[in-house]
């Protein structure tokens, strides 16, 4: 009785690891089914999420494209807990166990050195908003490295259109972002498609998604 309570009592410190949060919950579903439009299930390869947060996204998204293998990624110890504590929750078997990413570091170190032109995909959600412009710029220098000619950059999130943010609710989210910390704010797809210009990606689609947010879809060019 006293290994089986010892052994309940271990399985629940790793499930309240898990971090829960309101916006993730509502809008993986919805990315999902974008994903779901945009990638062939039979795609096979290495899918990496830049930025995991919690877990919720990857585990939900891994069962749905099983030849894909999802390597998390986070660089806050909290969230890195909570994904573990997700992938044994949910026992998905195509999710990696994640690794700390330090997305303005250089992308040959990255997953501990995934290599040039490895990945399938990259999928990164709610993270160049709230986090200097140095995050965009790593980003997209990574995906130019370690993307396979074909591959896929997906970016979640809001976004300005062209020097024109809309609706009112999403002015005041960037006010209020850049209240939090200068370098923060709402991006322009203008700025994002000059990085991805220059690291050999071009916009494929952008996607509109509820909430006033958007899936913009890069694909990496020959």
């Amino acid at each position: 009785m006293i290994g089986l309570a010892r052994l309940v009592g271990g399985a629940r410190t790793k499930f309240n690891r898990m971090l829960h949060f309101p916006a993730t919950e509502k809008n993986k579903g919805p990315i999902l089914e974008v994903l779901k439009k945009a990638l062939p299930q039979d795609r096979e390869g290495l899918a990496l999420e830049v930025a995991s947060g919690s877990g919720s996204h990857v585990t939900h998204f891994a069962p749905h494209f099983p030849r894909l293998t999802w390597l998390p990624t986070e660089i806050e110890d909290r969230n890195l807990q909570s994904i573990s504590a997700f992938i044994q929750h949910t026992k998905v078997t195509n999710v990696k166990e994640p690794v700390i990413l330090d997305v303005t570091t250089d992308p040959r170190g990255w997953g501990g050195g995934l290599g040039e032109g490895s990945l399938t995909v990259i999928l990164n959600a709610n993270m160049i908003h709230i986090s200097p412009w140095d995050t965009a710029v790593g980003l997209f220098a990574g995906a130019n490295y370690l993307l396979k000619s074909g591959g896929y950059l997906f970016i979640y999130g809001p976004f300005a259109i062209h020097g024109s943010l809309t609706p009112e609710s999403n002015v005041k989210f960037d006010q209020y972002l850049k209240s939090q910390d200068c370098r923060w704010g709402v991006r322009d797809i203008d700025d994002l498609e000059k990085l991805a210009q220059t690291n050999r990606l071009k916009l494929h689609q952008m996607v509109d998604m509820p909430a006033n947010n958007k899936i913009l879809i890069f694909v990496k060019e020959s």
